[in-house]
């Protein structure tokens, strides 16, 4: 064999192995998709919130109450997760023969994100040993508020929550925090009492 033979069987050798390889290859590029930081939450301990207000619940001790100063006359509260840039905004009003009229307001406020909102889903809350009784609603997808809910002792109580973040919504972005905050708020319900 001489060398010239030896040389194209190399560059022939050579040239079938690219052309097999790039032919196997069909996959395209396809961009990663956006990935999300990793959120890791902190062990959770609860707190008493036992101001002069006419109730009092158990909070997380990594958020901090804040009075609401738009309406200073009220006893409405933000419950502030300074670290997650989300609030849970709390209003409290004296039921007078009215209460079928707050629920329903609560309820409209609740569908009001549907526009957003892939899917509500409610569950009832009973404690009748402490006279509250309360309606959960969590709202699935890119939804403004994704937890919203009411309790009261349907004579003289009536307290609503909402949960907002304080960025443009993105369920999957903030699914962690989410989670997190909803445990804190079915302990608040869970532990809830009026004072008067």
């Amino acid at each position: 064999m001489t060398a010239k033979m030896k040389i194209n069987i190399k560059i022939f050798t050579a040239s079938i192995s690219v052309i097999l390889i790039t032919a196997c290859s069909n996959s395209s590029q396809v961009p990663k998709p956006y990935g999300y930081f990793r959120i890791t939450m902190p062990e959770n301990t609860y707190q008493k919130f036992n101001a002069n207000k006419p109730y009092s619940f158990e909070y997380s001790t990594i958020s901090k109450i804040e009075d609401r100063t738009d309406k200073p006359e009220q006893d409405w509260i933000n419950i502030v997760y300074p670290q997650h840039d989300a609030t849970i905004y709390l209003t409290y009003h004296n039921v007078k023969n009215n209460l079928d009229t707050m629920i329903n307001d609560s309820h409209n406020f609740t569908y009001r994100h549907t526009i957003k909102a892939d899917a509500i889903n409610e569950m009832t809350y009973f404690f009748p040993e402490k006279n509250v009784f309360g309606l959960y609603a969590e709202l699935e997808g890119n939804a403004a508020s994704p937890i919203q809910f009411l309790l009261t002792d349907s004579t003289q109580n009536f307290l609503r929550g909402s949960l907002y973040f304080n960025a443009e919504p993105n369920s999957d972005s903030v699914a962690p925090v989410i989670d997190f905050i909803r445990k804190d708020i079915i302990h608040l319900m869970e532990t809830l009492e009026w004072k008067k």
